[in-house]
């Protein structure tokens, strides 16, 4: 229970509802375990020979009073159940926004479809116990406190008696909620290996279908299918049993009353009308008992549940404002200072980067270059703090970036990354997606300088056309230049480019590039390319080399230089050559 405990905070909430909660419990009790003794007093009417008037106004009073119990038990629902939905939105609302700020090494080691599970099937099952589990907790035991003392002053030894079975029930409870809460766990963790495969197979379709691998994943898909159903079905066996034992000692219970209850009635130790009433208060204890154990059920369902969110709610956010961050910070200009900087994504990981000192100076152009994992994207990943640095200091404009307030510093970064992502909506929306509004005018201007506003006007509804899941109805080449708008709509202080010409032809990116010059004016630019002919125009070009600067220099000098740069430049002007020639 240590696991629900973490909820009391969502309950002190709607504290109020849940104290009317419990009054509604307690009155609605109270007018359906009064009719049972109703019932023992017209029965003994009866055996006096009442008259037909005495019968019907005993029938009204018994109507009236089911009525009086029906309403509260309206109100009930309309508090505590009503709350349970409240908090269930409470607590999914704080676990979307405690995913959204986990840091980017969180989502590369836990997948996406195990991420979902939490966020439908756990915050689920906590909502059952919130709702329902507390609802009949509350009411079973006050039922309880109500019964057993009215039991007990209709006729003790029968009470005694009739109790007896009891205790064994509340071990078979426990016994078999233990069973259930480790079930439960077992069939959680199938569901997000479910989930990941479904997840994966959706984004990942073309390949699916690319390698005619169908009926493949199709099979999968079954063999983790059924592992779920067996996990179910094993769970289910143990929650069959327990409801056959819950009738069996309630049935006991009855048994005792009927058998011993008879002879006091035979003896005139007891009346007809107390044996009746006695038998309708055992029936009213058979639904607490069964309760019981379905609260049970829940409770170790939910506790299950409530570990594996609360251990992704303890996961730090490892990036964010601190006490150090100046506030008083509102815009940034662009020089960027890293100060022997080494990196590397774990503590037992190894160095991505290594000693790296650089000066960019605002309104300069960087270019980045080097074979494939030298560390370039690591590289421009840490300026707008998508990773810290793990040793040294990257400043910007003098100031230490843990110092600058996280939304201004990536405000003023305009990240175009290597994968281009687009959401599944218009592409106005997409382009705007970083503005607080959206401003059609900017939208087209930057989709002028992307080279995408020709695109966009073949499309049917022009930027009202909504594109599919991650922009899939956009060519490669389109996606670039749209996330390469959507960029700079935001007006960036520091433009980094990853690559992001890789998808279009020469002639469309020399295009842009003409574009850019005059955007980037004033601004700082950092590119990353393989292609020499998109960086040979920078400032200053970077080449990297298992994560240390290995050349740096401007097109001219490392052509002279004769080293990894000129290599690139060779290979590129002979494949250049041979095209040609093709």
């Amino acid at each position: 229970m240590k696991n629900l405990l973490t909820l009391k905070k969502y309950f002190a909430v709607y504290k109020v509802k849940l104290f009317w909660g419990f009054i509604f419990i307690i009155l609605s009790n109270a007018g359906s375990l009064y009719i049972p003794l109703l019932i023992k007093d017209a029965i003994n009417a009866l055996q006096k020979s009442a008259a037909s008037g005495v019968l019907l106004r005993y029938a009204f009073i018994i109507l009236a009073t089911s009525l009086f119990a029906g309403v509260f038990r309206f109100f009930i629902r309309q508090t505590i159940i009503v709350v349970s939905r409240e908090i269930e939105y409470d607590l999914r609302h704080n676990f979307w926004k405690h995913i959204q700020l986990l840091p980017l090494r969180y989502f590369q080691n836990n997948s996406t479809g195990n991420i979902m599970a939490h966020a439908t099937n756990d915050i689920n099952a906590v909502r059952m116990f919130i709702g329902p589990a507390v609802m009949y907790s509350i009411d079973t035991s006050i039922s309880l406190l109500i019964i057993i003392p009215i039991l007990i002053s209709l006729n003790l030894p029968l009470t005694i008696y009739s109790l007896l079975p009891l205790p064994f029930l509340s071990y078979a409870v426990y016994r078999v909620g233990k069973l259930i809460h480790k079930k439960f766990t077992l069939i959680q963790e199938k569901f997000s290996e479910l989930t990941t495969m479904a997840q994966e197979n959706y984004a990942g379709i073309r390949v699916v279908k690319s390698y005619v691998r169908e009926e493949s994943e199709i099979g999968l898909f079954k063999n983790l299918s059924n592992d779920y159903v067996k996990r179910n079905m094993e769970m289910i066996k143990v929650q069959a049993f327990i409801m056959p034992i819950l009738f069996l000692i309630t049935g006991l219970s009855l048994i005792i009353v009927v058998w011993l209850g008879g002879l006091k009635v035979i003896r005139h130790e007891m009346d007809l009308g107390q044996i009746a009433a006695f038998i309708v208060y055992l029936g009213e204890l058979i639904w607490p008992m069964i309760a019981f154990g379905w609260v049970t059920n829940i409770i170790q369902q939910a506790e299950a549940s409530m570990k594996r969110l609360n251990k992704i709610f303890a996961e730090p956010y490892e990036i964010n404002d601190s006490p150090a961050t100046d506030y008083s910070i509102k815009e940034i200009k662009g020089k960027i200072e890293f100060r022997n900087v080494s990196f590397r994504y774990g503590v037992n990981s190894p160095y991505i980067l290594k000693n790296i000192d650089l000066d960019i100076q605002q309104g300069q152009t960087i270019a980045l270059m080097g074979y494939t994992g030298s560390g370039k994207t690591s590289f421009i990943n840490l300026i707008p703090r998508m990773y810290d640095v793990s040793e040294g200091s990257l400043l910007i404009d003098g100031v230490n970036i843990k110092n600058i307030p996280l939304e201004i510093l990536r405000t003023n970064i305009g990240l175009v990354q290597q994968e281009s992502f687009l959401f599944s909506d218009t592409i106005l929306n997409n382009i705007s997606y970083g503005l607080r509004e959206i401003d059609r005018q900017k939208v087209e201007e930057v989709s002028r300088i992307a080279n995408f506003d020709k695109d966009v006007e073949s499309f049917p509804v022009g930027y009202d056309t909504i594109m599919g899941e991650r922009g899939i109805t956009l060519s490669g080449g389109q996606k670039q230049r749209a996330s390469l708008a959507r960029s700079l709509a935001i007006d960036p202080r520091i433009i980094i480019l990853d690559d992001s010409f890789s998808a279009v032809d020469t002639n469309t990116e020399e295009s842009i590039l003409r574009n850019l010059k005059l955007f980037m004016k004033n601004r700082t630019s950092i590119i990353i390319s393989h292609r020499i002919s998109t960086v040979k125009d920078a400032d200053l070009i970077i080449v990297l080399s298992e994560g240390i600067i290995a050349e740096k220099g401007t097109h001219d000098d490392l052509v002279k230089l004769n080293g990894i740069y000129a290599d690139l430049h060779y290979k590129q002007l002979l494949e250049k050559e041979l095209e040609e020639l093709n």
